[in-house]
């Protein structure tokens, strides 16, 4: 490579640009708030929310209300004090401004204001500012109103004396900026779900919802805590208890320590876990403190009680069935991240172990029944995760020498050797997979056709998972493995960067989707956290007109597409296996015209959730919900 003569570059002091103000935000929000889609968009609310939250926290804020407008706006309101008005000496301008415009300016660095709060950075509300078409600040505070309006972040109107009140508090108006966010429709679901929790976190606050479009109006108050929201979870997902919810409260020193905890007939773990309000949705040191301080505790009762020797219960089978919400206060926590995923801070540590082990440690000894249930359950755990370990073993040790051989008669490989340019398709069936190994681009496609329905791994064991041709050919493709026990998949031996699920756009073929889908979200998540897994949307018709192809992919895009055309003939697409290689190419296969929409997992409870529902023994609900996802499909959702 020739380099450049130095002499001849321009680089210099002028070639530096320097952002002022919030420009850095509006030109990287993804920084700030994580990503510009529905999750980024809903963070906007939770920053203003948790400001309100470390009021009442604080002793000052008992009622928090939350409205969205029919013009997409949205409302917060609370009655604490009211952020101050008066000017801030080192900046010449008064506070309300420096919060809304300023990053890293507020009152969370000082423990003087707030000792426990969830906006550390401060950097939330300005954030909030910034990203938003407009917010209109209204404070109540030393008997009158004052307001302040802005546009992108930037003020328009100083802070103005509006009237006299006797009320206290702010209220924050804002509605996101179309010019950042893709889509800027709040979804009330998503919004709901966080006031629940945050209600369940702070039983001395009542939270408010109201949402003019849907016409929701809640009134979110549980005078009991992580104990409601565990009774909640319960409820939810059907479950029945197994012993009563057991709560704990510790306080050591400055940090606060919250757990709530029960095991039920289900075999699904549900966790929960929070640091100053934030759901810590990646967990951290408190989630983890937690977890091997109970596995301990757990299994000193095991040696006194538990009489066969040479038992060993792991945390996952003491945690098997257990629901349970970890919630610690602590000053200055140290998160991952603005957006407080994970805790990092290890002072908690000593809290958690002290909790656990005393306060816990108490329940178990005045009320010896419940610790006897949690073993007895966990002993099952132990002895089905041993037999199954045996039993995988022999399945395997049988199985690896005919894999391969049961895969090569159906795989057609593709020639190029860059991983990064490889991908596989699975089909149904060996008429849509003759199609396909003749449409595809053999250098970089792979096809890999299955026979009928794969085996419904939420019902089956191990043992018939494994000897299962459909499962055991897909193993052998992909060449990575899957997660059982003390075996891991390793992602670096995937053979493919893209693994494409191609069914027919019917009821079989969702339903063999979802049987696919739960095998990988059972025994391959990585391909989906990593974001190889795609799933490819075939049409249901074929309009011929003018000489031309108008490919459809539900009926109500049909009726759209038909009503201005004067001359036309329909064709109806009954499964992959009916077209001919040229139309598969057209549409699932060339990159440049097929429509792939990548699998994520933005929320792994809701999937196990589903996952159960559509895979377990319910059929009507299975049902349902089949034939509601299946009606749905929007080409507006799919990653093209």
């Amino acid at each position: 490579m020739k380099v450049k003569s130095k002499s001849t570059e321009s680089y210099t002091g002028k070639d530096i640009k320097v952002l002022k103000g919030l420009e850095a935000v509006r030109q990287r929000p993804a920084m700030y708030i994580g990503s510009t889609d529905k999750k980024g968009l809903h963070h906007l609310i939770n920053e203003v929310v948790d400001n309100s939250i470390d009021e009442a926290v604080a002793g000052y804020c008992n009622h928090i209300r939350v409205t969205i407008t029919k013009n997409g706006e949205c409302i917060v309101e609370d009655n604490g004090r009211g952020i101050p008005v008066d000017i801030v000496p080192s900046e010449g301008k008064s506070a309300l401004e420096v919060v809304l415009t300023v990053l890293h300016a507020g009152a969370k660095f000082s423990d003087k204001v707030y000792k426990i709060s969830g906006g550390l950075h401060g950097v939330g509300v300005s954030v909030v500012n910034a990203l938003s078409e407009y917010l209109i600040a209204e404070v109540h505070r030393d008997g009158y109103i004052w307001v302040q309006i802005y546009e992108r972040g930037v003020p328009i109107t100083p802070v103005q004396k509006k009237g006299k009140t006797s009320k206290t508090g702010t209220i924050i108006t804002f509605k996101p900026d179309f010019q950042i966010f893709r889509n800027i429709n709040f979804d009330p679901d998503i919004i709901l779900e966080r006031l629940e929790e945050l209600a369940y976190l702070n039983p001395f606050v009542t939270i408010e919802f109201i949402d003019e479009n849907s016409g929701i109006n809640k009134i979110l108050n549980y005078p009991n805590g992580i104990r409601d929201f565990v009774e909640n979870i319960i409820y939810r997902n059907s479950f029945n208890r197994s012993y009563e919810v057991q709560y704990v409260k510790n306080i050591y020193g400055d940090i606060v320590v919250e757990i709530a905890f029960v095991h039920t007939d289900s075999d699904i773990e549900i966790s929960k876990s929070f640091a100053n309000n934030i759901n810590t949705v990646d967990g951290g040191t408190h989630l983890t403190t937690f977890r091997n301080s109970f596995t301990r505790l757990v299994n000193t009762f095991a040696i006194e009680k538990i009489k066969e020797k040479d038992v060993s219960l792991s945390g996952d089978d003491i945690r098997q069935s257990m629901v349970y919400v970890v919630s610690v206060k602590v000053p200055n926590p140290q998160f991952e991240g603005q957006t407080k995923s994970k805790l990092v801070s290890h002072e908690v540590k000593s809290a958690i172990e002290n909790t656990v082990m005393n306060d816990i440690k108490r329940i178990f000894d005045s009320e010896p029944e419940i610790i006897d249930i949690i073993l007895q359950k966990a002993l099952v755990s132990y002895k089905a995760r041993i037999a199954a370990k045996r039993a995988k073993q022999i399945v395997i040790a049988r199985s690896r020498s005919d894999i391969l051989y049961t895969v090569a008669g159906k795989l057609a490989d593709c020639i190029s050797r860059d991983v990064s340019k490889r991908e596989i398709y699975i089909v149904e069936g060996d008429s849509a997979g003759g199609s396909a190994k003749n449409a595809r681009d053999r250098n970089t496609q792979a096809v890999l056709p299955l026979k009928g329905k794969i085996i419904n791994v939420e019902k089956s064991n191990i043992e018939k998972i494994l000897q299962n041709n459909e499962i055991r050919a897909i193993i052998a493709a992909l060449g990575c493995g899957i997660d059982y026990e003390d075996k891991k998949m390793d992602i670096s031996k995937l053979r493919y960067s893209k693994v494409i699920i191609a069914t027919d756009a019917d009821v079989d073929g969702y339903h063999i989707r979802t049987l696919l889908l739960t095998f990988f979200y059972r025994f391959m998540r990585l391909l989906i956290y990593h974001g190889n897994l795609y799933l490819a949307y075939s049409p249901l018709y074929r309009i011929i007109t003018n000489n031309k192809s108008i490919y459809v992919y539900s009926q109500k895009e049909l009726e759209k597409e038909i009503k201005n055309l004067k001359k036309y003939r329909i064709q109806r697409f009954k499964g992959l296996g009916e077209m001919n290689p040229d139309q598969l190419w057209e549409t699932i296969m060339n990159p440049k015209t097929r429509i792939l929409k990548k699998v994520s997992l933005d929320d792994a409870e809701k999937a196990e959730k589903i996952i159960n529902i559509l895979m377990g023994i319910d059929v009507e609900e299975r049902k349902k919900i089949i034939l509601q996802s299946s009606s749905s499909v929007s080409i507006n959702e799919l990653d093209v």
